[in-house]
């Protein structure tokens, strides 16, 4: 049995909550106390061995503690209570920007996060150009760090750390991030360090990557370990019992916006019988209900919805154009109904943006995105992805 490269034993980590500050030494002289407080427990007697080459997964709910698990993991926390005790290099993408200096270049960053990472100078310049092409900023590479988008901050980021060759890489989130382009080649270069026996944490909300990546994952709830065993499992029993934090935390990812000249009234998701569901088989058939009105009329308005991830990638849209049956005039109470007979998504969170457009399709008159999250489950589908295609395998010994 492999050795464990990763011991934490009865981890409790305390942050405090402060309800007031004493902003001047005045004010705490007048006020005659130091400003209250209450003690908030991030981390609640977590203990987590994870064996040397392993690829394991942290979920939860944000707020859960699973970034300050890998803090406290690099050092950059330390525990109130408890040990933790890693063996071996370790390359950590924490943050977007984790490392990076503002002001200075690409290039610049490069030999300052690699020295961080421990890298000497002759190494850097050895692997600088393979940096330097995996991360795709070849244009940009001396422009100061503060003129990047998140995307390329996070590829540069990830580059720099894949090419330390870290005996233990973790990873918190910033990969989902980038496009799905470096989201393929981070992938790849996950499975080439898993390949080479390298010891890999990663910390998602993205739990088809999870399940993609990870044999074992770890559900953290309110600080404490909720679960832990092999990731269908685990994902298959929070996405479950989480649905109704999802449900909760979708009003603040909601956005509306438009015209007001047409107005999108609800949208419900429910079973072909017109039942309501909240959680959804991979295969099941699935009926969307988009209640609008219109206080004018409307000629030929077109009607578009789309689902993504809940990281924003793009799995599916359409539109009353691609239909059939067409609306041809939007002039009061009106209702849509789209028939989906078998719903292929795979495991994970969705939302389900839609918009009314007039005729030309330019100019919209009233959008809402993400405005309903919903959750997918399959049962006896080892595939791993987004989408599940029906297929067979024949194999023949020669």
């Amino acid at each position: 049995m492999s050795e464990s490269v990763i011991k934490v034993a009865g981890l409790w980590k305390n942050f405090r909550m402060y309800h007031e500050r004493n902003r001047f030494i005045k004010a705490a002289l007048l006020r005659g106390r130091r400003a209250t407080y209450e003690n908030f427990w991030a981390l609640q007697d977590v203990s987590i061995d994870v064996q040397d080459g392993a690829t394991i997964g942290f979920i939860g709910a944000n707020g859960s503690g699973k970034s300050t698990f890998l803090k406290c993991l690099t050092g950059i926390y330390q525990p109130d209570r408890g040990s933790v005790q890693v063996t071996g290099t370790v390359a950590a993408l924490l943050e977007l920007g984790a490392g990076f200096s503002p002001e200075l270049t690409g290039r610049e960053n490069i030999f300052l996060n690699g020295s961080i990472l421990g890298m000497s100078r002759n190494d850097i310049k050895q692997k600088l150009d393979a940096i330097v092409e995996f991360a795709g900023i070849g244009e940009f590479i001396d422009t100061p760090v503060k003129n990047f988008s998140s995307g390329m901050t996070v590829r540069l980021g990830f580059s720099i750390a894949a090419h330390v060759e870290p005996h233990i890489l973790l990873i918190d989130e910033v990969l989902s991030v980038g496009d799905q382009s470096f989201q393929r080649r981070s992938s790849e270069k996950i499975e080439e360090f898993r390949r080479e026996g390298r010891t890999i944490v990663v910390v998602s909300h993205s739990l088809g990557l999870v399940e993609q990546l990870c044999t074992e994952t770890v559900w953290l709830e309110k600080g404490a370990v909720q679960m832990r065993g092999p990731s269908s499992e685990v994902i298959a029993a929070y996405s479950g019992g989480s649905y109704q934090n999802h449900s909760r935390d979708s009003d603040s990812r909601h956005e509306q916006w438009g015209t007001g000249d047409a107005q999108l009234t609800s949208l419900h998701l429910g079973d072909p019988a017109g039942n309501t569901i909240s959680l959804i088989e991979t295969g099941a058939p699935l009926r969307l209900t988009l209640q609008m009105n219109a206080h004018m009329r409307i000629e030929s308005p077109i009607v578009r919805v789309s689902i993504d991830t809940l990281q924003g990638q793009h799995v599916w849209s359409t539109s009353t154009q691609q239909g059939h049956t067409r609306l041809r005039v939007l002039d009061g109470p009106t209702t849509a109904v789209i028939a989906i007979p078998n719903l292929p998504l795979l495991d994970g969170q969705y939302t389900i943006s839609a918009s009314i457009l007039d005729a030309t399709g330019t100019t919209e008159l009233d959008h809402h995105r993400n405005w309903v999250t919903f959750d997918v489950h399959h049962r006896g589908i080892y595939d791993s992805g987004v989408v599940h295609i029906p297929s067979t395998w024949t194999v023949h010994c020669d």
